[in-house]
């Protein structure tokens, strides 16, 4: 077993038993389930919408090279620069050089997953930079010193009560305050370092590539201010986030919505294509896109889970599967948690020491259903514990334990042999992590077959 395995069963075995964190986590989910319905009723046809949502991102995929140059040339065109990244610690020291051009001690982020992918924060400390998050979900889990819970909703494990008495713990208010007290202190806190940053950064939910634009959806405005108010503004994406035009984010940024929030549309949709330019009273003077790769070409070139990739990070799948609302999302010690983390991380850090989140899933298909670009979610992560074996990267005595049961059944004889307890002390022998969790395997002691044969017996 690798430490990342061992680590995730010890992690998830805590949680699990957790029931308080269970009932936060449900009352937390349920807020987002009760209101998507609402977000799908503005589709005539939700899954005429969710198919041409998959094929606009299958053809940007199959044409992504063409895609990415493309948005290049759109940008450059009005001052923007674009950098190629082809791992964390490439597009990690483009943004520190950047940063030091501008003799930055303060920078401003709003909410990117990406960013959490190559850990900026504690890079840019490690260099004397102060990093401050500014959408309140992770902000609040930047005061925690935790990493993001949820792909969408960085503090869905908290309840309104742990968010109050962190804030007394860290910033010294009282600790009965309201929600609404608490993002009021947020913001005062918050809205200084605004005025402070030499640099702001963002992610990107798209990358237009006839616009040549970025397209940002969120509820706070915090994105908004973190790249229109300082001087640079450094966006970073994945290079699957291309979409081939502007006019397709008219399905989605609704889509988006509608499964992450359950939302018609988001508060604010951001489209920017560049520095401040002549004429042009606000924005910044430099604008930055960071494209990075990171695995995400090894994934391209697996034909069967490339489409891994259409994923627009609503964090739906999170939602319904029964596993990560068990579990949280911390137990799988990755940046992406739930099935769709489940299906990538393996292959963007490797398959070897990160296979056993293909099995972190009862494979029921919610994830599957709900999916608003259609990714066969369940499918891949069958596809994902195929390539496990492929690659030899399972166990000897898993190996030998699957060939002495395939022997079995493909032999009635063998099948036959032995009564119940005989069955049951074998098969725990072998089986010893299955009673772990589970009740103890209990074998009739006859099968189905000898009973058969009896009973056609009497009957002659």
């Amino acid at each position: 077993m690798t430490e990342q395995a061992a680590t995730f069963i010890a992690k998830s075995t805590i949680k699990a038993a957790n029931l308080e964190h269970r009932r936060v986590m449900r009352n937390n989910i349920s807020k987002y389930d009760a209101a998507v319905p609402s977000g799908k009723a503005q589709f005539q046809d939700i899954n005429i919408a969710r198919e041409r949502a998959k094929n606009i991102k299958w053809r940007a995929l199959e044409t992504l090279d063409q895609q990415l140059e493309e948005f290049e040339r759109q940008l450059t065109a009005r001052g923007g620069k674009v950098i190629w990244a082809e791992t964390s610690e490439q597009a990690l020291e483009e943004i520190l050089a950047i940063c030091k051009a501008r003799s930055c001690k303060t920078v401003v982020k709003s909410k990117s997953m990406l960013t959490e992918e190559i850990h900026l924060n504690t890079f840019l400390k490690d260099h004397g930079i102060e990093s401050i998050e500014t959408d309140l979900g992770e902000y609040i889990q930047q005061l925690d010193e935790e990493a993001p819970y949820h792909i969408v909703t960085p503090a869905m494990h908290k309840s309104k009560e742990d968010i109050a008495k962190l804030f007394a713990e860290k910033l010294g208010t009282e600790a009965k305050l309201s929600p609404e007290q608490l993002t009021v202190v947020a913001r005062e806190k918050l809205r200084e370092k605004f005025t402070q940053a030499e640099v702001g950064i963002t992610g990107a939910n798209f990358l237009i590539s006839d616009a040549g634009a970025i397209a940002i959806t969120e509820n706070e405005g915090n994105a908004r201010l973190s790249c229109a108010w300082p001087p640079v503004h450094i966006a970073i994406a994945g290079i699957e986030k291309v979409i081939p035009s502007l006019s397709d984010l008219g399905l989605f940024w609704p889509l988006l919505s509608t499964y992450g929030t359950g939302q018609r549309i988001t508060v604010y949709n951001t489209i920017l294509s560049g520095p401040r330019q002549p004429g042009e009273t606000d924005g910044p003077e430099e604008m930055y896109v960071v494209l990075l790769d990171n695995g995400r070409t090894r994934l391209l070139a697996n034909e069967k889970v490339r489409e891994a990739l259409y994923c627009i990070r609503c964090g739906a799948c999170l939602n319904t599967c029964p596993v990560y609302k068990n579990i949280g999302g911390h137990s799988y010690n990755t940046t992406y948690s739930g099935p769709i983390g489940s299906v990538i991380t393996p292959h963007l850090k490797g398959l070897k020491n990160w296979n056993h989140l293909s099995y972190a899933s009862t494979l029921c298909g919610s994830c599957t259903e709900v999916c608003p670009v259609k990714i066969n979610l369940h499918e891949l992560l069958l596809e994902n514990r195929n390539e496990t074996v492929a690659h030899g990267n399972t166990s000897f005595a898993e190996r030998m334990a699957w060939k002495m049961w395939k022997q079995t059944m493909l032999h009635r004889g063998l099948m036959n042999k032995g009564n119940g307890k005989i069955k049951t002390r074998l098969a725990s022998h072998l089986f010893k992590g299955w009673s772990g969790h589970r009740s103890a395997l209990q074998f009739p002691e006859k099968t189905f077959n000898e009973l058969w044969k009896e009973q056609r017996a009497i009957q002659k």
